[in-house]
């Protein structure tokens, strides 16, 4: 399957790494949302367990049997009591050790007995076991002792079973009205900014510019407002003004952010930064409230930075009918836009934001006195990208063998955020084999593993499929080297990665900013070349060239309708770079006939078709080379560009060495 690395796809596969930064604090009394729920649960179970506890211990002792008053002086006159206790009213009776009886065994006395009473209050023990009929001379050997009831247990006893539900119950509403105070301060902070900041005296988090390789022209632009920050008094006097906005601009992965945190800390100021999506909530003006409150914070720090990532979120034209006239991301947008032209001269507050739509954006946000400096940061170049491995390799034990020079030319197209990822696969991959230090091995194999996704080695294919497969490959490569504008072969594989059962690896040889048409065209005879092969080896198709078959009729009919490459519609733009989306799939607003529409689908045909040809007849002359490459294929399953190139010269195909430049009128 042939793998040309679009942009989209590399767009989608970008691992965007955003930093870290501490959040405002939030304000005194504020709290999580579960937190209520949680700390009702807390109290209860501390309730519950302190009854526990108090009733363990009150009810701690030994058990005693309740007797009546008669029954105790009948006790008492048969001498069976020793002593008697007096407690208030409370008596606990004590009564005499039992002897075993005669022919008994054990010589051991049975345990005393203890049991409870009550006596009258209004009289003494001795007077009320009188009057029950218990004599005097019998009383007088019984112990009876008097304690005092006034002592601090007394009173406790009394009192703990009623203040400790009362306590229990003045902390739930104690904390109760804490989670009320929480919820009001929340609802008061509801409009305030979510931004986090970054303090200039944050050592950790500080960026500079010599932190982010690359982007020099952006650097260049980026410099005048650092040294605004730091001597505004140079411009003032002069009569010039800063401009009050910069807008960052640019595909996925460039840096923006990046560039955006190197001009505070460069400058050495306060760095707010918040997404555009956090703006919006579903309550209206909550989003224009926090855009007050973020900008007035940010005053009261000046000099400070703003930046708004992704601003496209809520700075997309206004007036589209969605949303109706209440919409809030349009509130949000006007909020911003008031701000903006708030602005004091004197104001050390400068707003950066950053976007990968510009086109979308409402021209309001564009104007002079707003955004009115675009920094437009492109992908990086060779150079460039070697000074990024370098900045993503400090951390890294690299091998003898690690040329960063090469990994920089095996990666046209690839952003900064791309070349992050394939430096941590790199190192991902040599410590899952257990190795100490990063080798080039693992960094070729990175490159791969990012553009195209994992090897599937366990994705075992059959025999014929493995063939076919190597047939598919052979004929992207053999065509690549034939036709003098598609780029030189670097690796053929069919071992699966990601969704594909092989992959045809071709790069230019120079990092190009603009395509030909002819280069256009090679490219999609190259994409055709398995299908050619299948057809005109095996006689019949396979699924396999279906990726092929809609990379090929999308560059066509991109031809056609956006870059003017057909002779008979001639140089005219038929359809916009975007449109809306619908179901997850990008609709255009057609501005043409339905005449036009049937000559777009003629001439992408016709194309397709030329390509068509073009490539069989490279198969057919060529066909020895083919059967070469593919019986190499299905015995080592990869083969690399210098063996490659060794192999087609024995069948006087000559590798290029350079890209073929054709000068047009």
């Amino acid at each position: 399957m042939n793998q040309i690395p679009s942009n989209d796809q590399k767009e989608a596969m970008k691992p965007v790494k955003t930093p870290k930064v501490p959040k405002l604090k939030m304000p005194k009394g504020a709290k999580e949302p579960n937190s209520f729920l949680s700390n009702l649960l807390t109290v209860l179970v501390v309730l519950f367990l302190l009854t526990g506890l108090f009733s363990g211990l009150v009810s701690s002792g030994v058990k005693s049997e309740t007797i009546a008053l008669s029954e105790l002086a009948q006790d008492v006159n048969n001498q069976k009591v020793a002593s008697i206790s007096v407690s208030g009213s409370d008596l606990t009776i004590e009564y005499q050790k039992l002897k075993p009886a005669p022919g008994a065994t054990s010589t051991e006395e049975v345990a005393a007995v203890v049991k409870k009473s009550k006596k009258e209050t209004d009289s003494s023990l001795t007077d009320t076991l009188a009057r029950y009929g218990a004599t005097a001379e019998k009383l007088k050997v019984v112990k009876i002792e008097i304690k005092d009831p006034s002592g601090a247990l007394y009173w406790m006893g009394k009192l703990l079973p009623v203040i400790i539900p009362l306590l229990g119950l003045l902390i739930i509403i104690w904390f109760l009205s804490r989670q009320m105070r929480g919820a009001g301060m929340q609802a008061m902070s509801f409009g305030q900014s979510k931004a986090r900041m970054i303090l200039p005296t944050d050592e950790k988090q500080r960026v500079k510019f010599k932190d982010v390789a690359g982007a020099k022209e952006a650097k260049q632009e980026l410099a005048e407002i650092v040294d605004f920050l730091k001597n505004p008094k140079k411009f003032f006097e002069i009569g010039a003004v800063i401009p009050k906005g910069i807008m960052l601009m640019g595909a996925p992965g460039t840096g923006k952010t990046m560039l955006a945190r190197a001009v505070a800390g460069e400058a050495g100021v306060a760095f707010f930064s918040i997404s555009g999506s956090e703006f919006v909530e579903m309550f209206v003006g909550v989003g224009a409230s926090r855009v007050r409150d973020l900008f007035k914070v940010a005053k009261d720090a000046s000099p400070s930075i703003i930046f708004v990532d992704e601003i496209d979120a809520v700075g997309r034209v206004r007036g589209t009918g969605v949303g109706g006239g209440n919409d809030e991301r349009e509130q949000t947008l006007n909020q911003i836009l008031v701000e903006m032209d708030g602005f004091e001269p004197t104001e050390k507050v400068i707003v950066m934001a950053a976007t990968n739509r510009p086109d979308v954006l409402d021209p309001a946000l564009l104007r002079p006195g707003r955004f009115d400096r675009r920094v437009t940061i492109d992908l990086p170049d060779r150079g460039d990208r070697e000074e990024i491995l370098k900045i993503h390799s400090v951390k890294k034990p690299f091998a003898e063998d690690v040329n960063l020079k090469v990994i920089a030319e095996r990666t046209p197209g690839f952003s900064g955020a791309d070349l992050y990822s394939l430096m941590n696969e790199g190192a991902i991959l040599a410590a899952r084999e257990e190795r100490k230090k990063v080798a080039q091995f693992d960094l070729i194999r990175a490159i791969e593993k990012v553009m195209l996704g994992p090897e599937r080695r366990s994705h075992l294919l059959s025999k014929k499929e493995k063939e076919v497969t190597a047939y598919h490959e052979a004929g992207h490569a053999l065509i690549s080297s034939i036709l003098p504008h598609a780029d030189p072969v670097h690796k053929i594989s069919i071992i699966s990665r990601g969704r594909a059962a092989g992959y045809t690896l071709h790069l230019p040889l120079e990092d190009r900013k603009m395509q030909s048409k002819k280069e256009f065209l090679d490219d999609i005879a190259v994409s055709l070349g398995g299908y050619v092969v299948e057809k005109m080896v095996f006689g019949d198709i396979t699924t396999g060239p279906s990726n092929d078959l809609q990379v090929s009729t999308a560059l066509a009919r991109d031809m056609v309708t956006k870059y003017g490459m057909s002779d008979k519609l001639g140089p005219i733009a038929l359809e916009g770079s975007g449109g809306r989306a619908l179901f997850g799939r990008g609709v255009e607003d057609k501005e043409y006939s339905e005449r036009v529409s049937a000559e777009i689908d003629a001439e992408v045909a016709r194309i397709m078709s030329e390509a068509r040809a073009k490539a069989e007849e490279v198969v057919t002359k060529y066909r020895a080379a083919l059967d070469a490459i593919a019986a190499r294929l299905v015995e080592v399953e990869t083969i690399e560009r210098e063996e490659y190139e060794k192999l087609v010269l024995a069948f006087g195909i000559v590798a290029k060495k350079k890209d073929i430049i054709t000068p047009t009128a």
